[in-house]
């Protein structure tokens, strides 16, 4: 077994999200398109000298250090399932900014997976590897993959898509997050009305007609949480049309948000699109990450 293990846990933008309907187990049935960039998380794995034990450390003191945390219950879940009595310890390192739709905790879990096993030289076969991912969160699975992949069901349900031409990709958060939970009552909230008023509109049980995904090109990345989230902050909405009129291939909220993303054809053209975001609000300017890529450079030298 190796000592310690350096990883990379890298964000997510969703080129598209449509939300088909309320599943039976409570939950939300998505359709989505998943896509990997180079802003990360970092995190250090080494085993720990008390037996048993988990401690994670984290450089970000708002982000819970303790079962709150999916890292932590990573670690959990993978002593479990492997019947390893040793101790663990993880060291994080904060990027992605949490309640961004940036996918960062799911990101880190899927990390400390592939860490731990690594690490020890226990690996899983995919099929358990995908089982415990999935237990953690909905799209955790994804982040086993990197890359483009198309996500269904609770978004666990991932099928990796062929790679698009890398781009230019700038994210921009404006300081505070979005509760997925909130969102996704908010948008259960809104569908029920459609039901009381149909002619406004088609009920959430056929989202799926719209138009299809980008499964072939980058836009348009249409999200049905914008309606919700652009209303209550509109000044995302603006910003949206603002980074389009700017050159953007398409431009859209990712995940529940609250960041809003831009994909580009040229750095100057991201550089002048950054521009038009106010003072206050975070950007990130990184890059749409491939496959094989993410797959290289996850576990850091």
């Amino acid at each position: 077994m190796k000592p310690s293990i350096r990883l990379r846990a890298f964000a997510k933008i969703n080129l598209g999200l449509k939300i088909v309907g309320k599943r039976p187990d409570g939950y939300h049935e998505i359709r989505t398109v998943f896509q990997t960039v180079a802003l990360h998380d970092s995190l250090e794995i080494s085993l720990a000298r008390r037996q048993g034990r988990i401690f994670l450390e984290c450089d970000d003191p708002a982000i819970p250090a303790g079962r709150g945390n999916l890292v932590y219950r990573a670690c959990e879940l993978w002593k479990q399932a492997r019947k390893f009595r040793g101790g663990i310890r993880v060291r994080l390192a904060k990027r992605i900014p949490a309640g961004s739709g940036l996918g960062g905790a799911s990101s880190d879990a899927a990390a400390t997976l592939l860490g731990l096993e690594r690490l020890t030289g226990n690996r899983m076969d995919a099929v358990e590897q995908l089982r415990l991912a999935a237990q953690l969160g909905s799209d955790i699975p994804f982040f086993l993959w990197g890359g483009r992949a198309l996500g269904i069901g609770r978004g666990e349900e991932v099928f990796p898509l062929g790679d698009l031409p890398r781009r230019h990709c700038l994210i921009v958060f404006p300081g505070f997050g979005v509760s997925t939970a909130e969102a996704y009552r908010e948008v259960g909230r809104l569908a029920r009305l459609r039901l009381t008023k149909p002619r406004h509109g088609p009920n959430m049980e056929f989202l799926g007609v719209r138009p299809p995904l980008p499964l072939e090109n980058w836009g348009p990345a249409e999200n049905d949480f914008e309606r919700v989230v652009f209303a209550r902050w509109p000044e995302l909405a603006g910003l949206k049309r603002q980074l389009i009129r700017a050159g953007a291939e398409t431009a859209s909220l990712t995940g529940s948000g609250s960041a809003v993303f831009a994909l580009f054809d040229s750095a100057p053209k991201l550089v002048r699109a950054a521009r038009l975001v106010p003072g206050d609000w975070q950007t990130f300017r990184t890059r749409t990450l491939p496959r094989r890529e993410y797959q290289r450079l996850l576990f850091a030298p």
